[in-house]
């Protein structure tokens, strides 16, 4: 199970994502993400509550109109940083959250 909320338009999409986050948080409190969009594409994820997330972005660059947050509940994988949600693409221009398990 896991959350997930995104946001696109005039206002700064992280205040917006990180309610929706904290909304959410009951699907999902193993870890969480959230991918925004301005010039650049940035990726932050933290292992464990919404509020470690917060916490590690405190001073940081999180400007943008664009983003996609995501609460994880680990059924698949351990609850690592590297598991939390958003993915990146190897080129670094995508990302994706999903529902679910993905098999190759």
């Amino acid at each position: 199970m896991c959350g997930i909320v995104a946001y696109i338009g005039h206002r700064e999409a992280y205040p917006v994502i990180l309610k929706g986050l904290k909304r959410l948080e009951y699907r999902g409190y193993d870890s969480a993400g959230v991918a925004l969009l301005n010039d650049s594409l940035r990726v932050h994820k933290k292992k464990g509550k919404v509020a470690e997330l917060e916490n590690s972005l405190v001073g940081k660059d999180v400007h943008a109109h664009i983003g996609i947050g995501h609460t994880r509940w680990a059924t698949h994988g351990e609850p690592s940083d590297r598991n939390a949600h958003p993915h990146v693409s190897a080129n670094g221009k995508l990302a994706m959250i999903h529902n679910g398990i993905i098999e190759n």
